[in-house]
């Protein structure tokens, strides 16, 4: 058997070519355009790139059980290897860490990685500091301490420690200019875009996405992301107009045809992400009807791969069918959301949620069905995480 993920795909793919397997990955998630190609695979099987989150579509191209391509994955532990090497097995040890962390937190385990992600970046930056490690690799070992970094401020972002992740962040930027690194760069400041608009800093996140667009040459993938931002931004500053319309800019750039060369990190910009950031405007805006379709398009979109926060859009809903008093499609969907509690560890989902569930609570209009259906939920919720 082969000894890593990439050769056991190369090994499992046998005689078909890589432009198959790409597709087949693609109709399997689902989705639109070609988020995967030729290259990405090529880069999957020689080992530069883990594809931890397309792992599910790849055995269902390949006609196997996700166990058969993680067979032997998981013998080395990254952690214990970013103190024993220097060299190029350091950088490629700290991608390691990387993608375990993003694969931790979009399983669907309720399990908050922030702690860790901080504490394993926090190791790489001592030794970065200390110059313990091969002076060789010093730039691609910036390169991949910076793509650490924007994870770490990535789920402390998520996990609402938003001083720690601004600090992150900028560590993160100053890592990827250090070493040159212009697209886990862009990553970053979509982070940085996203940061300051939840913070409520509309300007700052419409100040940042249109300075990458004016900026920089994109691929119609990445473009679409800062699109979003901009859009985002636009809804915040109070010009709904114009934020519809680059949300369907946005869209429509994912519709391309989507030969170019995306980079890895882009593997989260699906249609559904775009339709929950439109509804999310909306609804910020008080358009709570309008809002609806977006927000149930974003909810009930199948396929592509799975997101930690992917619970975001069905609160929101349910925030928006309470206010509309829209109360049997409020009550279908709590019970819905019951399930997936204990699967979430994203403090902004759940922090979102409590607040829909106790501002329908204190609702005297609601009707006895859905107070009940909501206590249900709020019991959940609320419930022992240690229980068996």
């Amino acid at each position: 058997m082969p000894e890593n993920i990439g050769a056991r795909i190369r090994h499992l793919r046998g005689e078909r070519s890589q432009a198959w397997l790409a597709r087949e990955v693609c109709k399997a998630a689902g989705v639109c355009g070609d988020p995967v190609t030729r290259k990405e695979v090529s880069r999957w099987e020689l080992g530069k790139r883990v594809p931890r989150e397309w792992l599910s579509c790849i055995a269902a191209a390949l006609d196997v059980p996700v166990r058969q391509l993680r067979e032997d994955g998981h013998d080395r532990v990254p952690l214990l290897r970013l103190n024993e090497t220097r060299g190029s097995e350091y950088v490629q040890a700290i991608r390691e860490a990387s993608q375990r962390l993003i694969f931790l937190d979009n399983e669907l385990t309720g399990m908050p990685v922030a702690e860790v992600a901080a504490r394993t970046f926090k190791s790489v930056h001592k030794r970065l500091g200390d110059g313990d490690y091969d002076s060789t690799y010093e730039r691609d070992i910036r390169a991949a301490a910076s793509e650490l970094a924007e994870v770490a401020g990535w789920v402390l972002f998520d996990a609402e420690q938003h001083d720690a992740a601004r600090r992150f962040n900028r560590e993160a930027l100053f890592l990827a200019r250090l070493s040159g690194d212009r697209s886990i760069e862009l990553l970053i400041l979509q982070n940085m875009a996203m940061h300051a608009g939840w913070l409520g800093r509309h300007r700052e996140e419409l100040a940042v996405a249109r300075s990458v667009i004016e900026q920089d040459r994109m691929s119609p993938r990445v473009e679409a992301i800062f699109r979003m931002r901009e859009a985002r931004g636009l809804a915040g500053c109070g010009a709904l107009a114009e934020a519809s319309r680059t949300f369907e800019k946005a869209h429509s750039l994912l519709e391309c045809d989507g030969k170019a060369d995306d980079p890895a990190w882009s593997w989260w910009i699906m249609p559904n992400e775009i339709d929950g950031h439109h509804g999310h405007a909306l609804q910020t805006a008080g358009d709570h009807t309008g809002a609806v379709r977006f927000l149930q398009l974003s909810a009930e979109r199948q396929g592509g791969p799975v997101v930690g926060h992917r619970g975001m859009a069905p609160a929101r809903l349910l925030d928006c069918l309470l206010h509309l008093h829209a109360w049997r499609d409020a009550e279908e969907l709590a019970l819905g959301i019951v399930p997936t509690v204990g699967e979430t560890a994203s403090a902004r989902t759940l922090r979102l949620l409590d607040e829909t569930v106790q501002n329908g609570l204190g609702s005297a209009q609601a009707p006895a069905r859905i107070r009940d259906a909501l206590k249900h939920l709020n019991d959940v919720m609320h419930a022992d995480p240690y229980a068996l």
